[in-house]
Order: structure tokens, then C-alpha cells, then sequence
């Protein structure tokens, strides 16, 4: 993937590449740590099957060496605390056009947190002259496809056999 400067912030969120992130960014933890505690059962509901199950510290490094491999992950922080709040993947279909995938901790659910993301994810692709941000929401996740809808991602026509709505967000 194209080197990019993953860093933005919103009013209580700081996201960057969750290598690049400072000791005084966050709490201090390790990043299987955080992804072990992360990718419960809820959470990874609407994911791949070989996320599903329970996480040890090595298959927790496994999956962060399978998303290095992959694209950019970005870790978000909730600024108040320094509390690390979700993940956002990204991945890169053609120049200037992303694939993204977010998730948030349950215990963060409901409070906002994911549209203040999202909303600031399509703010930092705008100034970087990002051309399209496409994200998948399972068909039994209604709230991730208002998150995406508020922040003015457009619902794509359904392909024959698709797995999950479509959604992308054009920039001019």
C-alpha cells in the first residue's frame, strides 16, 4: 500500500497506524493485548469465520502479522483516557481508492464513537485526495450502515450472491 500519513483526530478520537502510535499516545499495552480483548465474540459476529473463536496472545500476534500482510490497520484511541477504542483496516483496491473494514469494542458501542470516526476517516481522505472509501456491512448490522450512511457513503447495487451491503463514499 501506497506510504500515507495515517494520523488524524476528531473531538475525542486519535487514530494513526497502530505501529506508529507513542507510548504517551496511549495506554501503554502491548497490541495482542488489545486484540485479544478486542475481537470478542460480538465483535467479530459480522466477520470472517477464522476470526471467529477465542484469542491467546499468539493467535492474537498472528492475526496482527496476517493484517500487516494485508494493508494499514489504524488503532483508535480515545483521547480522555488514552483507552484504545477499536481498529480500522484499510486496504487498497487501485490508486487512491481504499477498502475499509472498523470495529470497535463493545464496551464503546452506542456512544458515538463510530460515526466521530468515520466521519473524520472520509475528512482526512478528502485532504489527502483520496478518490473512493468502499466499506461491507453484514446484512444483520443496521447500525454500522447508518454509521456509513451519515457520513455520505451510498449503498452500491447488490451483486448476485453478495454476502453483505456494499457501501462507498465518493470524493470529488
Amino acid at each position: 500500500m501506497t506510504e500515507r500519513d495515517y494520523r488524524f483526530r476528531t473531538k475525542r478520537l486519535l487514530i494513526d497506524d497502530w505501529h506508529s502510535l507513542q507510548a504517551d499516545d496511549w495506554q501503554q499495552q502491548s497490541l495482542a493485548s488489545f486484540v485479544r480483548q478486542l475481537l470478542t465474540p460480538a465483535v467479530v459476529a459480522p466477520l470472517p469465520p477464522d476470526w471467529h473463536g477465542e484469542y491467546d496472545l499468539p493467535r492474537a500476534q498472528q492475526w496482527i502479522e496476517a493484517r500487516d500482510r494485508e494493508g494499514s490497520t489504524l488503532l483508535v484511541i480515545d483521547v480522555a483516557s488514552g483507552a484504545p477504542l477499536g481498529l480500522v483496516l484499510l486496504f487498497e483496491q487501485a490508486e487512491n481508492e481504499l477498502r475499509l473494514g472498523y470495529m470497535l469494542a463493545e464496551s464503546s458501542w452506542g456512544q458515538g464513537f463510530a460515526s466521530e470516526l468515520i466521519d473524520g476517516l472520509v475528512d482526512w481522505g478528502e485532504r489527502l485526495g483520496i478518490r473512493s472509501i468502499t466499506g461491507g456491512v453484514a446484512f444483520d448490522n443496521p447500525a454500522s450502515s447508518r454509521v456509513l450512511e451519515k457520513s455520505g457513503f451510498c449503498l452500491q447495487a447488490p451483486e448476485p450472491d453478495a454476502q453483505e451491503h456494499i457501501y462507498t463514499r465518493f470524493f470529488s
